[in-house]
Parts: structure tokens; C-alpha cells; sequence
């Protein structure tokens, strides 16, 4: 099965494409979707947009795994902004019928290290660990979107292992 990870973001927003199989995840590309930052915010959105749909046809995933939305109190613009992005990616699975599943950053990180609280640098090297990856997943937000897919992926085994 295919897991598409996203990581959402109005700047860059980072993605990452799982195969998962019986023996172990096997990372089939990652990378991210950056826009013009001089860009009015609709022209971002359409830019995202198309590029989210484009990696859905490359992909087919079964499902998507996106991060949900955190807002911390003293950048509620920040999620604002993301919000944007998110609505977007979530519009453009809805459109291609493709089932969504979303998890909060302390659950993802949880279930990749073990720690709600895990740094991106511990993230990093866990992800690079469990995908015998020769170097660093990089930017972070190639790092969140193996990790949102990752824990898509742990969350679908331990319900099929009941």
C-alpha cells in the first residue's frame, strides 16, 4: 500500500510518498512543494493545489497522511496560514476520492521515537534509522511528511494486529 505524507505549509510544504509491505516501509520519493514568497496567497494556494494533484496521479496512495493543525497561542496567524494550505490538500484528496487521515505532531512524533516531545533532529535520525536512509531526511519538512506517513503506517499494522 501507498501512504502520501504531508507535511502543510503556505511557504514549503514538504511530502513524502511510503510503499508499505510485509517486510518493511520503503520511501518511493520525497521533497517539497516551495512557492513564491513575493506570491499573492491565492496564487500560492493554486500552486499547491496543482501540485498536490499532480503528486496524486504520479502516487495513486491509498491514503494521505496530514498533520493536523496546531495552533500555538502566540502565532495564531501561523495556523491561520497553514489552515489555508491544509484546506487546500484536503480539497484536492477529496476531489480524487482518496481516503485522509490526519494525526497531531505529538502522535506522530510518538510513534516514530517513542517521545511526544521529540526534537526535529531526533526525527531526523530515527527516520534516516528506520529507512537505512544513507543521509538525513532534509528540510524538516521532508523529515514531517516521512513521519506523518511513518505513523499512518504504525497506526494501520497495530489495528490489523488485533
Amino acid at each position: 500500500m501507498r501512504i502520501l505524507g504531508i507535511d502543510p505549509g503556505l511557504q514549503v510544504c514538504g511530502y513524502a510518498c511510503l510503499e508499505t509491505g510485509a517486510e518493511r516501509e520503503k520511501l518511493i520519493e520525497a521533497g517539497v512543494i516551495r512557492t513564491d514568497s513575493g506570491a499573492a496567497i491565492e496564487e500560492k494556494l493554486n500552486r499547491i493545489a496543482e501540485d498536490i494533484e499532480s503528486l496524486l496521479k504520479s502516487f495513486r496512495p491509498a491514503i494521505v497522511a496530514v498533520e493536523q493543525l496546531y495552533a500555538h497561542y502566540a502565532h495564531p496567524r501561523t495556523a491561520i496560514l497553514m489552515g489555508h494550505a491544509r484546506g487546500v490538500i484536503l480539497q484536492k484528496c477529496a476531489e480524487a476520492e482518496i481516503e485522509v487521515r490526519s494525526f497531531s505532531a505529538t502522535r506522530i512524533k510518538k510513534s516514530i521515537t517513542g517521545n511526544g516531545r521529540a526534537s526535529k533532529e531526533q526525527i531526523q535520525r530515527t527516520i534516516q534509522t528506520i529507512l537505512s536512509l544513507p543521509k538525513l531526511p532534509e528540510p524538516s519538512d521532508v523529515a514531517d511528511a516521512i513521519a506523518a506517513a511513518i505513523c499512518c503506517a504504525n497506526s494501520i499494522s497495530s489495528v490489523a494486529e488485533f
